[in-house]
């Protein structure tokens, strides 16, 4: 029933439009594009004005043939760097890039494998109940596009976010929030040779706020990282400026707080012992889910995946996606595996026959029945 040929092809098709974070514009238009070619209803917002991109959400509504409840599908259109000039080729049974780029996978093999699905139901005239589609931007800034969207469109109260590593029978029901801080040092310059003493050194006050920080892994729901530390400077100056980035995820939205607390402690006491200034933002990116692995949603793709002879597996993992979103706003969501693996990286890879399962279980978990 799937085009296999068809789907790759298109989702070789999508890889190629750059769509870094910020820059979706032609991709949110082709997608529009592609959609109302099937002759369905689609909706673009304005949310890239809210999100500093030249892009927008594309939503897609589509009557089912029988009153059921309505089923939204999501994923997210625009990829992380570097992702311009992307040249995808089949390296036996994977997608792979040619050249020194992501591949694009994350997560233009979920939007892919949406729209395959879309044309199989189209053209085969299978039944299905109404369909909600929503393509968002700026996922991978903070999950910005789907922050901004126009939640009273949508009428589903589940959703499938097709946005994870694994194949469609690893149903994702558990992931962490996530704040991001930005912390500033402000210390007193000096000649570092002719009168240090007179200094303040901001690199001193960061570096030794860090030292007694708990960091990586702080149990088994909570991380804590350190991503920069930027303090510019000659050397013979007493550095009196340092900025330095951190995020914190935790399934627990507590242990989000604990750590916070614990990090801004650090740098609380490490300024005071010195004499510096801090200032700090800090943003909350989203918030953590956890669904119960018996709920509806999560009962309809096992028994989609079994009638494929799928093996089914629901899991946590330390990553985020518009789920978090979704599920906020009162919409239960899962996210899926399209068969994606080192995602991020210029070795990102996508296995096709997980690909193409994927697409399987979306065309069957349209269906009513």
């Amino acid at each position: 029933m799937i085009n296999k040929e068809r789907a790759i092809n298109t989702f070789f098709e999508y890889v190629k439009i750059n769509s870094e974070t910020g820059n979706e514009k032609n991709m949110s238009q082709r997608l529009a594009e592609d959609l109302r070619k099937l002759g369905f209803k689609v909706h673009v917002d304005n949310a890239g004005e809210k999100c500093q991109s030249n892009g927008n959400n594309v939503y897609c509504f589509v009557e089912g043939t029988f009153d059921a409840e309505p089923l939204l599908f999501s994923a997210h259109m625009d990829t992380v760097k570097p992702g311009v000039g992307i040249e995808p080729y089949i390296d036996g049974k994977y997608i792979r890039s040619k050249t020194d780029t992501i591949l694009g996978a994350d997560d233009k093999s979920g939007v892919a494998a949406i729209m395959e699905a879309l044309r199989v139901v189209k053209e085969k005239n299978l039944p299905h109940r109404p369909l909600e589609i929503v393509f968002t931007i700026s996922e991978e800034k903070g999950l910005l596009g789907a922050k901004n969207l126009e939640f009273d469109r949508l009428k589903a109260k589940n959703a499938i976010v097709i946005d994870s590593s694994g194949n469609a029978g690893d149903i994702k029901i558990q992931a962490p929030g996530k704040k991001h801080v930005i912390m500033e040092v402000a210390g007193i310059a000096s000649h570092a040779g002719a009168c240090p003493e007179k200094g303040i050194s901001s690199i001193m006050v960061a570096s030794e706020a860090i030292a007694n920080m708990k960091l990586l892994r702080i149990d088994e729901e909570t991380t804590a990282n350190i991503g920069s530390f930027i303090a510019p400077g000659p050397n013979n100056i007493v550095c009196s400026h340092a900025e330095i980035t951190a995020e914190i995820r935790s399934m627990s939205s507590d242990k989000l707080d604990d750590q916070l607390h614990h990090m801004m402690e650090c740098f609380e006491k490490a300024s005071k012992r010195h004499g510096a200034q801090i200032t700090s933002e800090v943003v909350t990116d989203y918030e953590p889910y956890r669904l119960d692995d018996n709920i509806d949603i999560v009962n309809l793709i096992k028994k989609k995946c079994r009638d494929f002879g799928i093996g089914t597996s629901v899991f946590a993992d330390g990553g985020g996606s518009d789920a978090n979103i979704y599920n906020k706003n009162g919409i239960n969501a899962v996210a899926i595996g399209t068969g994606m693996d080192f995602v991020h990286t210029t070795k990102e890879q996508l296995f096709i026959d997980d690909f193409i399962k994927t697409i399987e279980v979306l065309v069957a978990v349209m269906d009513i029945q």
